[in-house]
């Protein structure tokens, strides 16, 4: 029996998992959304929920607590000073566990997880890209319809390929 033995292994050693989900606290904190596993995607919702229910409290103790687990100061500050006022109204579940789809190589359940109220510059980038398509046929806006997640990581997706392209120009 497992009892009181709360929490996956996801096959590391103790200190290589702490060390990933602290990282990965801090990438989630500092970018709103990042793409994993569903198994490394649920034991994060539990650390970044705590990290936000810190910063809603935000006296100092909390402060600390939350810097023992963040990596970056510039994270811990925006946590405490951009993300927690954003859920003050809500009582928990502050991320949210999008499926993607299949990684290839592995063939391992890839999901989305992100905060749950969006910031200024994602509500932002929302916008720019909600202009209407012109030409599209009847099936395209069907499949659209069924998967908006997808066009929009392609997007981000060609969106960074653009810039590697023109950081390698600039290189030569």
């Amino acid at each position: 029996m497992r009892h009181l033995k709360a929490g996956r292994k996801l096959g590391r050693e103790t200190s290589h998992r702490l060390a990933m989900f602290r990282n990965m606290v801090t990438s989630l904190l500092e970018h709103e959304r990042i793409e994993t596993t569903e198994q490394k995607a649920k034991e994060l919702k539990r650390l970044a929920d705590k990290m936000v229910t810190l910063g809603k409290r935000g006296d100092l103790h909390a402060r600390r607590q939350a810097m023992k687990i963040i990596r970056s100061e510039t994270v811990g500050k925006k946590l405490f000073d951009e993300i927690a006022p954003r859920f003050k109204d809500r009582a928990g579940g502050y991320t949210r566990i999008i499926k993607i789809g299949r990684r290839v190589g592995d063939n391992a359940l890839v999901v989305l997880i992100e905060l749950v109220e969006q910031g200024k510059k994602e509500l932002e980038k929302k916008g720019k890209e909600k202009k209407p398509a012109k030409g599209k046929k009847p099936a395209q806006e069907k499949a659209a319809a069924e998967k908006p997640w997808k066009e929009k990581f392609k997007k981000e997706k060609e969106k960074k390929t653009e810039k590697e392209k023109k950081t390698e120009k600039e290189k030569k």
